[in-house]
């Protein structure tokens, strides 16, 4: 049956109002995705849910325990295709198909390979009316991490870089408190209350000594896991990154050519020294360490600063979106550094393109954002942004 003008526009209503909810999510479900639910009954929402964490109730069983007996023949809108495996909680396909719902209209199928269409196929072989494809391009922006985590066991990687309206993050004797305004380093905080760990290069923590802790109003969030590059353990035991209290872990990325003896140092502080393969002039491999920061269930990772870090991890092909706050402030100078180090591309063919730009202002600061461009061949392609009020 052809849908009607009007059903077509509630039906968008109701997967905005889904997606809004799954938004609420952010930042707390990984290793899962953030999902919304909505469930409608002769036009009136009967219940409504989204995913809040790990080990929570899934988006669609809190709409279906506030529906109760309404769920029986509601049309559910979700944002992202149904479970169907045991998971930290039971499959809500289940759930779903014994409410006896009529119809079910889903944003995207769900890549998982223990989902990927199986959901979809057991609600219609139970006699549910399934869609799937309405604001799909809005879902796999939402949740561009979870896509690329299931699908690759890699964390989806950002990086984030502050200059000057001149090219700069720093001046010429290594000063870059600070580049940004206030409001862009406000959020900064909040980028690291989403990501699952933060990460630098030893040189941030000996310059300035950050402690890489998520500072909102009202102290609300939660710090990131901290993640420390340094290929030979000069971190100083007396670093903030030890000595502040703060709920996340540290994660200290060395080679084996780093002394024993300091990586029992800092294990004492009760950090974890994660050893990976070394490249030329003994730096870290930075596509081992995504690789074992994904086999640890850290599915996103923000990269702060450190000209050396950005060139190699854009060089190693581990970023997925780049973040620039640039400010109108001239700094000058031959030797102050750049965004982006290392030898550099000789010529302009080879120019790393981004793509899906998006601008935002913040104070008298302008953000870029965009995505690493990526081969067809690619099994995953990055979409998304965290700004994703705009969008949904």
């Amino acid at each position: 049956m052809e849908k009607t003008k009007d059903q077509a526009v509630k039906d968008k209503q109701h997967m905005r109002h889904a997606l809004s909810l799954a938004e609420k999510g952010r930042g707390r479900t990984s290793p899962n995705p953030m999902v919304g639910s909505v469930l409608v009954k002769d036009g009136q929402v009967v219940g409504e849910g989204y995913h809040r964490r790990a080990g929570a109730d899934h988006a669609e069983i809190a709409a279906l325990k506030q529906a109760g007996e309404n769920a029986n023949g509601a049309t559910l809108y979700i944002n992202l295709e149904p479970c169907c495996h045991q998971g930290l909680t039971p499959p809500c396909v289940d759930s779903l198909i014994k409410a006896k719902l009529s119809r079910v209209v889903i944003a995207m199928l769900d890549p998982n390979p223990k989902v990927k269409g199986r959901s979809m196929r057991m609600m219609q072989e139970a006699g549910i009316q399934v869609e799937v494809g309405l604001m799909a391009e809005q879902a796999r922006f939402q949740n561009e991490v979870f896509l690329k985590y299931v699908t690759t066991n890699l964390p989806f990687v950002i990086l984030k870089i502050a200059l000057s309206m001149d090219g700069k993050i720093a001046t010429k004797t290594g000063d870059s408190r600070w580049v940004s305004c206030a409001e862009s380093r406000a959020f900064v905080h909040k980028l690291r209350d989403m990501v699952d760990a933060t990460c630098v290069g030893i040189g941030t923590i000996i310059r300035d000594d950050s402690r890489l802790t998520t500072r909102l109003k009202n102290k609300r969030g939660r710090d990131s896991i901290r993640v420390v590059i340094d290929s030979l353990l000069r971190v100083p035991l007396g670093a903030k990154i030890f000595t502040e209290k703060s709920t996340a872990s540290n994660i200290i990325v060395t080679t084996k050519n780093a002394f024993f003896k300091r990586k029992r140092d800092i294990e004492k502080t009760g950090s974890r020294v994660l050893e990976v393969h070394h490249r030329n002039r003994n730096k870290v491999d930075l596509t081992h360490m995504a690789q074992e920061l994904g086999k640890m269930g850290i599915t996103s990772v923000m990269i702060e600063g450190g000209a050396e870090i950005a060139a190699s991890a854009i060089q190693e092909g581990i970023v997925d979106k780049i973040i620039f706050f640039i400010s109108p402030k001239i700094i000058g100078g031959k030797t102050a550094p750049g965004p982006v180090g290392g030898e550099g591309i000789a010529n302009m063919t080879d120019v790393i393109k981004l793509k899906h730009i998006r601008t935002k202002r913040f104070g008298e600061d302008i953000m870029i954002e965009g995505y690493i461009e990526t081969p067809p061949s690619c099994v995953y392609s990055p979409l998304g942004c965290l700004l994703e009020t705009d969008r949904v």
